[in-house]
């Protein structure tokens, strides 16, 4: 694992999309994402109701990234700059060069490529450039959007974690997904 790439914020670019640093400029559209009860049903935390909240989040993200343990990209449209989603890595393991990746997106922007697009990005980055051989991504069972994507960028199910993490005030389930860098590399 590269943990060099922590010495400057990584930028990403698709046909699309511009993967970047989260700033608190971009506020409203963050609020936008995470006050939506669709979007974070599938989150894990109950949406956002304050302004506040969602600049803390920026700030935690920002700040994780300092500290060498995440890095999470805001996704711009090219065409006007707008924050539609975030997507990154998270729950590094430097000796088993290992990682989680995470991801959502603005429920307006659903079912049109773009996280699709992103997470190819970020994947090829994670493998390339930050030296990975395991990444790993968690998934609601009921989440059918996020397994097809997950699915369609040639991760493996692994199975079912019962009761494995405690999210919205219950234990939740959660699907298993991995994909190895020599399955990467042979696709």
């Amino acid at each position: 694992m590269n943990t060099n790439i922590f010495s400057q914020f990584p930028v990403l670019e698709t046909e699309r999309l511009f993967l970047g640093r989260i700033e608190p400029v971009h506020l409203k559209d963050f609020y936008e994402i995470f006050s939506s009860e669709n979007v974070m049903v599938l989150y894990g935390m109950y949406a956002l109701t304050e302004y506040k909240d969602a600049a803390w989040f920026i700030q935690r993200f920002n700040e994780s990234f300092a500290a060498r343990r995440s890095i999470r990209w805001g996704m711009y449209l090219k065409s006007n700059g707008k924050l539609i989603g975030t997507c990154g890595y998270h729950g590094f393991s430097e000796m088993s060069s290992r990682a989680e990746m995470g991801y959502e997106l603005n429920e307006v922007f659903w079912r049109q490529g773009y996280m699709d697009e992103a997470l190819k990005a970020i994947i090829t980055w994670g493998f390339s450039v930050f030296d990975l051989n395991r990444i790993e991504v968690l998934i609601y069972p009921e989440n059918q959007a996020s397994e097809g994507i997950a699915l369609k960028n040639h991760f493996k199910f692994e199975g079912l974690l019962r009761q494995y993490a405690y999210f919205r005030d219950i234990y939740q389930d959660l699907n298993m997904f991995s994909l190895l860098r020599q399955e990467w590399s042979d696709v």
